[in-house]
C-alpha cells in the first residue's frame, strides 16, 4: 500500500430548496405519496415545454460564489441523453460546455495539514426520480423528477479517504451557510460519486479509474475509497489491466463490484436543449448575488468572540446556522450588551420565529433594569401568541390560504411589558416594604438564614417574587433582604 497514492475526484449533487422544481411549478420538498407531485412537465411528456425557475440559477450562482469560482455571464442547458427506467423522457437537461461557475477552490485541514482542492465546475440539473423495490416486484416514484441540483465537481486533487471526508464536510458546511440546500445527506439532499485511480507515489500521470455510485454517508465514502484503492492496488500488482467502469460498494462485503462499463460523454449524445433560451446573468446580476454573501462562518466566529467578547462555546452555537447568526448580527447592532442578547437568543427554542428589533428591545429592557430575567420568556410566549392571533385562518374562506399579517399588528414589547405587569419594580419604598412583610411572616426561614444556611434566602426572595408577581430586581431585593436581616 505505501508504494501507491489514490487519486480522487468527488461529484458532489446537491438539491436547491427551491420551492418548486426546476422547470415546473410542482414542489420540489420531499414527501408525498409516490407519483403525486409531478406533473406532465417535469415527466417530459409530448407536447410540454419547460420554464427555468430563476431561483435555482441565483441559488446555483451564490453557492459559486461561496466556493470562490467564477460565474459565467454566458450558460447554457443541454440534454444529456440516456435510458433508466426512472426517467421518463429518457433525457436529463443538464449543462455541458457552458456550466454556469467554473475554477473555484475550498481549503481544507486535515491534523493541521492544510491543502486546497479545486472545482472543476458547477453546473445546474434536474433530478432523476427514483426505483421502489419490494417483495412483489419494482415500482418508479417519479416525485423526484425535476428536483434541482447542482452537480459540484472537484479536481483531481485528493489523495486520502481523510481528504475526501475533510473535503465533504467543508462543501456541506459552506453550501449549507450560503442557505441554498440543507444538505442532509440522510435525505439524499446530498449525494457523491468518488473517481478513483492508483499511482505509483511519485508519479504524476492519470491512471485509469473506477467511479462509485450513489454513497450517501461520510462513513460509506470513506469505506468505499479504501476498500476501491486496495482492490486497484491488487489488481496491478497482479498485473491485470484496470477498466474504466462504474462500480457501486457493497458495505456488508466491505467490497466494490461493477455495475457497467463507464460511458463517456459522447454516449450520451449531448446537444442544446432546443427548448430552453441561454442563461444571461449580467454585471448587475452579479453584484446582486454577491451582496447576499454571508461572511464565512470563522469570520463571524472571530468577530463575536473578539469584539463582543462572547465565551467560544456561545459564539459557536450562534455560527451553527446561517439564520440564526444573521439574526444575531442584525439585533447585535442595537443591544448595549451583545453577551446578553446571546444568552436569550439560545436560551429560546425557536429564536428565528422572533424579529431581530424585538431581541435588541427585550435585550435593552434586561439591560437598563426594567424588566428581570425571567421576564423575557413570559413576554416572547405573550407576543408569538398575538402574532398568531393576527394571522386569517384558511378555513375562512378555501380560496384564501393563511395570511401572515404580523409587520401590520405585531405588538410592541413595551406594551407587553405594561399589559403582563412586568415591569420590575423601580419604587425602594414599595420593596422595603414587601421585604418587611416577607421577614415577619417567615420566622423559620429567618431562623435558619441566622443560623447560617444561605439557602434559606432563596425561599425568602421567593416570597418577594410572589408578592411582586415577579416584577422585583432579583439582586436588589436580595442584597435589601440580606441588609435587613443582618440588623436582626
Amino acid at each position: 500500500m505505501a508504494k501507491y497514492e489514490s487519486v480522487i475526484g468527488l461529484e458532489v449533487h446537491i438539491e436547491l430548496r427551491t420551492k418548486t422544481k426546476i422547470f415546473c411549478d410542482c414542489p420540489a420538498d420531499h414527501g408525498g405519496d409516490p407519483n403525486t407531485r409531478c406533473c406532465p412537465v417535469c415527466m417530459g411528456m409530448p407536447g410540454t415545454l419547460p420554464v427555468l425557475n430563476k431561483s435555482v440559477v441565483e441559488f446555483a450562482a451564490r453557492a459559486g460564489m461561496m466556493l470562490n469560482c467564477e460565474i459565467a455571464h454566458f450558460s447554457k442547458m443541454d440534454r444529456k441523453n440516456y435510458f433508466y427506467p426512472d426517467l421518463p423522457k429518457a433525457y436529463q437537461i443538464s449543462q455541458l460546455d457552458h456550466p454556469l461557475c467554473e475554477h473555484g477552490y475550498i481549503d481544507i485541514d486535515v491534523n493541521g495539514e492544510q491543502k486546497r482542492i479545486g472545482i472543476t465546475r458547477i453546473h445546474i440539473e434536474e433530478d432523476a426520480g427514483k426505483l421502489v423495490h419490494t417483495e412483489s416486484g419494482s415500482g418508479a416514484d417519479c416525485n423526484r423528477c425535476g428536483v434541482p441540483l447542482i452537480e459540484i465537481v472537484s479536481e483531481p486533487d485528493i489523495r486520502t479517504a481523510a481528504q475526501a471526508k475533510a473535503y465533504l464536510e467543508r462543501l456541506r458546511d459552506l453550501i449549507r451557510w450560503v442557505d441554498v440546500s440543507d444538505c442532509q445527506m440522510e435525505m439524499g439532499s446530498m449525494r457523491c460519486d468518488v473517481n478513483l485511480s492508483v499511482r505509483p507515489v511519485g508519479d504524476t500521470k492519470l491512471y485509469t479509474r473506477s467511479e462509485i455510485k450513489n454513497l450517501n454517508s461520510l462513513k460509506s465514502i470513506v469505506a468505499a475509497i479504501n476498500a476501491e484503492k486496495a482492490r486497484q492496488i491488487d489488481e496491478t500488482e497482479a498485473g491485470h489491466t484496470l477498466l474504466q467502469e462504474t462500480r457501486r460498494y457493497d458495505p456488508e462485503k466491505d467490497k466494490t463490484y461493477t455495475m457497467r462499463v463507464k460511458e463517456n460523454a459522447n454516449d450520451y449524445r449531448y446537444f442544446p436543449d432546443p427548448d430552453l433560451v441561454p442563461i444571461i446573468l449580467t454585471d448587475e446580476d452579479h453584484a446582486r448575488l454577491r451582496a447576499t454573501i454571508p461572511d464565512l462562518p470563522e469570520e463571524r466566529l472571530a468577530k463575536y468572540t473578539g469584539e463582543y467578547k462572547l465565551p467560544e462555546a456561545t459564539a459557536q452555537s450562534l455560527c451553527e446556522s446561517p439564520k440564526l447568526a444573521n439574526l444575531y448580527s442584525t439585533a447585535v447592532a442595537k443591544v448595549q450588551q451583545p453577551k446578553l442578547l446571546a444568552n436569550l437568543m439560545l436560551a429560546d427554542e425557536t429564536p428565528l420565529d422572533i424579529p431581530a428589533g424585538v431581541w435588541a428591545e427585550l435585550t435593552n429592557l434586561c439591560a437598563d433594569g426594567k424588566i428581570n430575567r425571567s421576564a423575557p420568556a413570559k413576554l416572547l410566549e405573550a407576543y408569538r401568541a398575538e402574532i398568531e392571533a393576527c394571522k386569517i385562518p384558511a378555513e375562512i374562506d378555501s380560496e384564501i390560504k393563511e395570511v401572515d399579517l404580523s409587520p401590520v399588528c405585531a405588538p410592541s414589547i413595551s406594551e407587553l411589558v405594561q399589559k403582563l405587569g412586568l415591569e420590575q419594580v423601580q419604587d425602594t419604598g414599595l420593596l422595603n416594604a414587601v421585604a418587611d412583610e416577607v421577614i415577619a411572616a417567615n420566622p423559620k426561614a429567618v431562623a435558619d438564614y441566622k443560623a447560617g444556611k444561605e439557602a434559606a434566602i432563596k425561599a425568602l426572595m421567593g416570597q418577594v417574587m410572589k408578592r411582586t408577581k415577579g416584577a422585583a430586581n432579583p439582586q436588589e431585593a436580595t442584597a435589601l433582604l440580606k441588609e435587613k436581616l443582618a440588623k436582626l
